[in-house]
Formats: C-alpha cells, structure tokens, sequence
C-alpha cells in the first residue's frame, strides 16, 4: 500500500494530465471561454487528483472506490470537454489525441488500483 496518495501511480498520471491541460489546452483557450469551458476543464481536472486523495484518506475501501469512480468520472469529463475544445478549433488533432492517450491511461490505471482494493477487501 502507498504511504502517501502521491505514491499511487493513477494520481501521478492524472497530476501530469492537469499540467498538461494547463499548459496546452487553457492557454489556448479565447477569455470568452475563461468561465464556461476553462473553468470546466480545471474543475475536472483538480477533482481528478483531488478525489484520488481523498479515497486514499478513508478508511474504508469501499469509501475509496467511490472516490475513484468519482476521479474516473472526472477523467472522462476531461476528454469530452477537450473534444468540445477540438471541435470550436481552440486545440489542434494533435493537442486531443495526445489527452485521448492520457485520459486512457489515467482511466486504466484508476480501474487497476479499484481491482487491488476491491480484492485487499475481499481478503479481510
């Protein structure tokens, strides 16, 4: 078990998937956009780290699923607000698949570590 939640691989993932978004896709993104599509790209991607640590701050493991499912659900937030981004010509082909690429990952490894909980919870 990681000592610390910035141990866990999914939360360095999706850690390296905000700086990502922060340094390619809000920068590029028109000031009428600074309240609606920025501000929901960063929500997303803060919850996405955020709920991470918060499950591993439980003590349960079911409590820790759910925030997981819940940083899952931000990852997947993440992608579609990107496409949006792609589709108003705001991030190029290129900025959105490198995102589709992450996203993935980030999405594989959350469901790799709701596995290893839900089976150390099965054990007890």
């Amino acid at each position: 078990m990681a000592s610390n939640f910035e141990d866990l691989n999914c939360w360095k993932e999706c850690y390296n998937l905000k700086v990502f978004l922060k340094e390619n896709v809000l920068t590029n993104l028109p000031k009428t956009e600074r309240f609606e599509l920025y501000s929901q790209i960063l929500r997303a991607a803060r919850s996405s780290t955020a709920n991470i640590a918060e499950g591993w701050g439980r003590y349960h493991y079911k409590e820790n699923i759910n925030f997981l499912r819940f940083s899952r659900g931000s990852v997947a937030e993440i992608l579609n607000h990107s496409i949006e981004a792609k589709d108003c010509n705001y991030i190029n082909q290129e900025i959105l698949t490198a995102i589709r690429q992450q996203t993935e990952k980030c999405i594989q490894l959350i469901n790799g570590y709701i596995r290893y909980l839900k089976n150390k919870n099965d054990e007890k």
